[in-house]
């Protein structure tokens, strides 16, 4: 077993089959995607699924990411993180044994498996991402070469290290051959935006997705979330307390920019103390919402349409308004233009592992503040 830098034999306009999984700030399962591409341009979409988390696996991972948050090392694997990494690395296999097999796919027809990993702790200021997940156990587990740890050389090089799908953003709007410019919106635990605009990329995290409203409910009610938007819909958002938490400095800068998933957890239980759960919830939904539309002010010119993805896209709470703040523009779930709502970001990875294995750059100036184009990730071999 061998871990080295990107090549790939084959000539840069061959399309091969790619795995991509991920597994989110959201914390809820592994998803599972295939695609075919050369690294520009998609060829097809393939079968997609989910290898969800246990309330043990997820509780395991919410405890190493609080263990993780006084981390210096990117490689520092206390007990806790141990655990989970091993857990990361059991889940992804299992993932895509099963998706092999449901598939009739032989692991010899598959380039590469884009492996994420999962986000413990992001803190690009201090040049530090880490991403758990052993990308060589993982090769040598599924006989297919892994390609991982993709946000590293970014951040070493100054850049915030995400957000990474942009560019896989900008090949999927060229296929749509929409009215520029487009947004592309992923609400996951943390929300991001792609800003395209001819070849040229615009992205950040824009605020809290889901991970807060989640929090918050767990910690109320028991409740892992808010399904449908009811909670949110039957409360009331509090309009002077998103003002004060979008006097937040992270909301005042410009593009590019990055979150960790715990930045603003403290606004559970220092702002939304003594609020009732539905006033709550409306908030902090709200807040997301708010948060998006914080973002237009910074961009060249406001989005014509917005693309919506991620869990959030299936808030029709969250969706309701998002149209309010981002009116007169139109606003669409990913499922509406032909994508896939919950494998996008499996999707992308599985594209950017392919974009790896032919150098080609996966992060940018306008997108992690990269000091230039620059590819990523290590290549593990089975």
């Amino acid at each position: 077993m061998m871990s080295e830098q990107m090549t790939l034999d084959s000539p840069a306009s061959t399309s091969v089959l790619a795995i991509g999984l991920m597994s989110g700030t959201s914390q809820d399962g592994v998803d599972v995607a295939l695609i075919d591409t050369d690294g520009e341009r998609i060829a097809q979409f393939g079968a997609t699924a989910c290898r969800p988390y246990t309330a043990a696996e997820r509780t395991l991972l919410r405890r190493a990411t609080a263990a993780a948050a006084n981390l210096t090392e990117r490689t520092a694997r206390p007990d806790l993180v141990a655990e989970a990494e091993r857990l990361i690395n059991d889940a992804h296999a299992e993932a895509v044994q099963a998706f092999l097999a449901a598939n009739d796919l032989k692991p010899g027809i598959v380039a590469a498996v884009g492996f994420h990993g999962q986000t413990l702790l992001h803190r690009p200021e201090r040049g530090l991402t880490m991403q758990i997940g052993d990308g060589k156990a993982l090769a040598a587990r599924l006989g297919i070469p892994v390609v991982y740890d993709f946000r590293a050389a970014d951040v070493a090089a100054g850049g915030q290290g995400a957000p990474l799908a942009p560019v896989f953003h900008r090949a999927l709007v060229r296929r749509l051959g929409r009215t520029p410019p487009v947004a592309v919106l992923n609400l996951g635990g943390v929300a991001n935006v792609t800003y395209i605009d001819g070849d040229d990329l615009i992205a950040c995290d824009t605020g809290p997705g889901n991970a807060l409203l989640d929090d918050f409910l767990r910690l109320r009610t028991g409740r892992p979330l808010d399904t449908d938007g009811r909670t949110a819909a039957a409360g009331k958002a509090d309009a002077t307390m998103i003002a004060h938490l979008l006097a937040h400095p992270f909301f005042a800068k410009p593009p590019p920019k990055s979150l960790d998933r715990n930045d603003f957890r403290g606004f559970i239980g220092d702002t939304l103390n003594g609020i009732g759960v539905e006033d709550g919830a409306a908030t902090l939904t709200a807040l997301t919402a708010a948060a998006v539309a914080h973002v237009v002010p910074h961009l060249p010119r406001p989005p014509a349409s917005w693309i919506v993805a991620g869990g959030g896209a299936r808030n029709p709470t969250l969706m309701r308004m998002l149209a309010e703040r981002l009116k007169p523009a139109q606003i669409e779930s990913a499922h509406a233009v032909g994508w896939s709502i919950d494998s996008l970001e499996a999707q992308a990875f599985a594209y950017l592992a392919v974009r790896s294995l032919r150098g080609l750059p996966i992060s940018f100036p306008g997108t992690t503040g990269a000091p230039r184009p620059l590819t990523g990730g290590v290549l593990a071999k089975p």
